[in-house]
């Protein structure tokens, strides 16, 4: 069972990293552009998407990411 795990993640890991760098929503492919944004002191951005997850926009790489437990 271990190894399906795995192996699923090895799967949806480069689908998920795909819809991050296109600024889309890994749970429904939606633009990340709509959510909530809040500036934060470091000088990203915590974008609180209308599915409830939470991500890191920052501005000056250009890039999406989960945020991370602390963050949230």
């Amino acid at each position: 069972m271990l190894y399906f795990g795995n192996m699923l993640k090895n799967v949806i890991a480069p689908i998920q990293a795909w819809l991050l760098s296109q600024g889309r929503c890994v749970a429904d492919g939606q633009p990340l552009s709509e959510g909530k944004k809040q500036n934060k002191k470091d000088g990203t951005v915590k974008v609180t998407h209308s599915c409830g997850r939470i991500y890191i926009y920052d501005a000056k790489t250009k890039n999406y990411r989960r945020a991370l437990l602390e963050e949230v």
